[in-house]
């Protein structure tokens, strides 16, 4: 797959098939949206790609958001090519973007960059200058640069339909499993490990701690997750929290991986929640935390 930043598009993907959107989360919904634009893509002999915006729009006009991410950017690019996608565009969400009209993001970027053919969006899709723009737009100028409007049909999971806001709220509230399922995977979060205070080596649990960077905060506690690296793959349990016990200010990931006790110090690790065990608590001290620690790792493991 090749990611195209600052419209700094090649020839070969004239005449595309193309979808618009975040697709943060990579869901259920946003895989069967881009299985069909392939589908089409390959009965035309036309290349699939996806527009998407660098940061979320969301994050750019509300600067109190810090952390409302399913995936990381990275985790998307990977997805993307998992699927099979040709290509991404990735444009730089900033206040000239955002002036942007939606005639005119029309005219420049689907038509004179990539001279699609085919345009996937969802119905409330909202583009353009104060988003003015919507599916009515898309549709209007469709005679004029010749291209189709597909309006891609909600996927429903038991009668819900999926989207990123609900996998949020199922993260955020501690249902990962629900996350998960419309997932189709089990939410994960990829950072470096980064220097902690060492407290977990002292009490006989040593942890690898992860910065949670822009990711949507789930409920704090303890999870059952599973750990993986370029070299192996093991479970493990995980504490998200400001480690009140201590008096911790900042929140952090920590995780205990079962039957390795590695310096990962700076590696790049991949942590998959699979189901919440326990809110965050504080303990009256190290004994008692050392006790609930053994309970948790005995619940984890089975």
């Amino acid at each position: 797959m090749i990611v195209y930043k600052n419209l700094n598009i090649k020839k070969i993907h004239k005449n595309s098939v193309i979808a618009i959107g975040n697709f943060d989360g990579f869901h259920l919904g946003h895989q069967k949206v881009l299985n069909e634009a392939k589908k089409r893509a390959k009965k035309n002999k036309m290349k699939c790609g996806l527009i998407s915006f660098e940061p979320m729009p969301m994050m750019f006009f509300n600067s109190k958001i810090k952390r409302h991410r399913v995936n990381s950017i990275y985790q998307k690019k990977f997805y993307l090519e998992k699927l099979g996608i040709d290509f991404l565009v990735l444009i730089a969400f900033n206040k000239i973007f955002s002036n942007l009209s939606a005639e005119k993001f029309i005219k420049k970027i689907i038509c004179n960059k990539l001279n699609s053919r085919y345009v996937y969006v969802s119905k409330n899709f909202r583009f353009g200058k104060k988003r003015l723009g919507n599916i009515k737009t898309l549709k209007n100028y469709e005679d004029n640069f010749f291209y189709k409007t597909i309006i891609t049909k909600p996927f429903k999971k038991k009668q819900k339909i999926i989207s990123s806001s609900l996998i949020r709220k199922y993260i955020s509230s501690g249902n990962i499993e629900k996350a998960n399922r419309l997932l189709g995977r089990s939410w994960s979060i990829i950072g470096k490990v980064v220097k902690g205070e060492q407290r977990g080596r002292k009490i006989g649990f040593p942890t690898c701690n992860i910065n949670l960077q822009e990711y949507i905060t789930p409920k704090l506690g303890v999870y059952s997750v599973t750990v993986e690296t370029k070299s192996f793959k093991r479970r493990g349990i995980a504490n998200i929290g400001y480690r009140p016990t201590f008096n911790g200010s900042k929140l952090l990931l920590e995780v205990n991986i079962f039957g390795i006790d590695l310096n990962l110090y700076k590696k790049t690790i991949k942590v998959n929640f699979l189901k919440f065990i326990r809110a965050e608590k504080k303990f009256k001290g190290i004994v008692q935390l050392k006790k609930q620690i053994k309970k948790d790792i005995y619940i984890a493991k089975k």
